[in-house]
């Protein structure tokens, strides 16, 4: 019987993952891309220990870690006081050949799988058309596809809404979006001082009641590098205030020396979501990142989780298209990927936010101290980093039948 192609929505790096684990495996695919490029998106940067070791299963990891930077140790600080805890990667370097974090923008892997792709005669990358809508029976997916030359439909035998937090599938197939939006803005800038020079990693919380931030160490076109700056922002402000040049100024003097001025490359404002699609399956439907999930940045797990996500599926599909295996393993893609992220993605993030910003000085000092005793004991450091590195999620997913 022949085989209908894997249609996938959005060239994002999720999007593109799941290409390619389905072309190398023998699969055929169709991605479908509403821009007429690949999407140059800059929010997400980091990547974690488990998820280098998932791309280099593709082939592509050695070439992502020769274009970002390693961050084997990254900080929780005091906006007053200083340090609270360095945590040491190299205390899992027996877990891990990747005992740090790889700090490079997202739209950099996006690129290194584009390439990837060239060698796959069985994919087709359409730009500038997007996934409309759907109708599915027994047998496949009828996606209707938008294009530059008007509407035309794609059988499909199966169907992965990769496509954002604002998904078209996940519209369609009109399950919840459960979670909530936070009341506050981020405001994320760059700067090319080197925050080193101030005793910081390439990664650091700053806890503060009034105004929290999170510092990452970029490669964007260097070196030298640049360091992004994430501060929340209050929900009344205008953005065109928020993006004002003497605002961001404003910004950054209080956070470093008030003394210079700084060279900004880029600025922006978004709004952060906490929110888990009810169902990641429905029949020959699934959803993947963004459109599955979306959470704050803080702790570096959404774009991981996507990728997570996008293997998790591709290996359970191409054993049912390509070597018999039951319809019902799919449904462990659902189990598997939803659990891990409500309980380890959202727990995580949420907890992070919520530490850095809490305004009770009793309940933040006992926070802050509990930091300072899980570093300094080894075994609770050795917990803390297989937790936040995504480890222990990718363990517990596997554990789900």
């Amino acid at each position: 019987m022949q085989q209908h192609p894997v249609v996938i929505s959005g060239a994002g790096p999720v999007g593109l993952v799941a290409a390619l684990s389905l072309a190398q495996k023998g699969v055929d695919v169709v991605v479908l891309e509403s821009e007429d490029h690949i999407p140059q998106d800059l929010r997400a940067g980091t990547f974690h220990p488990p998820t280098v070791e998932m791309l280099d299963t593709l082939g592509i990891g050695e070439t992502l870690r020769s274009r970002a930077l390693r961050v084997p140790e990254w900080q929780i600080r005091d906006r007053k006081d200083g340090l609270v805890a360095q945590f040491d990667l190299g205390m899992i370097a027996d877990l891990t050949p990747y005992p740090f974090r790889l700090h490079v923008e997202q739209h950099k892997l996006s690129a290194i799988v584009a390439e990837a792709l060239r060698e796959h005669r069985n994919v087709r990358l359409l730009f500038a058309h997007e996934c409309a809508g759907y109708e599915q029976d027994a047998d496949g997916v009828t996606v209707q596809v938008a294009g530059p030359d008007g509407r035309q439909e794609i059988r499909a035998s199966y169907l992965i809404g990769a496509d954002g937090a604002r998904s078209i599938v996940r519209k369609t197939m009109d399950t919840e979006f459960e979670g909530f939006t936070w009341p506050e803005r981020f405001l994320v800038f760059a700067t090319r001082y080197d925050l080193r020079e101030q005793g910081y990693t390439g990664n650091a919380y700053i806890a503060d009641s009034d105004e929290w931030s999170a510092i990452f160490i970029q490669p964007h076109d260097g070196p030298p590098p640049i360091w992004r700056i994430a501060f929340p922002i209050a929900a009344g402000m205008d953005e065109a205030e928020v993006l004002a040049p003497d605002f961001v100024q404003g910004k950054i003097k209080g956070f470093l020396s008030p003394d210079q001025d700084y060279d900004i490359p880029y600025k922006s404002v978004y709004r952060v979501h906490q929110r888990v699609a009810k169902d990641f399956r429905d029949r020959r439907v699934f959803l993947a990142g963004d459109a599955a999930h979306v959470n704050n940045p803080l702790g570096g797990m959404g774009l991981n989780s996507g990728i997570h996500d996008a293997m998790n599926l591709t290996g359970k599909l191409a054993e049912v298209m390509l070597h018999g295996a039951p319809d019902d393993l799919l449904d462990r893609y659902h189990r598997q990927r939803r659990t891990v992220n409500v309980e380890y993605v959202q727990a995580i993030t949420i907890r992070n936010k919520r530490l850095l910003e809490e305004r009770d000085p009793q309940v933040r000092r006992e926070r802050l101290d509990e930091l300072r005793a899980t570093v300094a004991d080894a075994q609770a450091h050795r917990q803390y980093l297989i937790n936040s590195s995504m480890i222990a999620s990718v363990r517990r997913a596997n554990e789900i039948q």
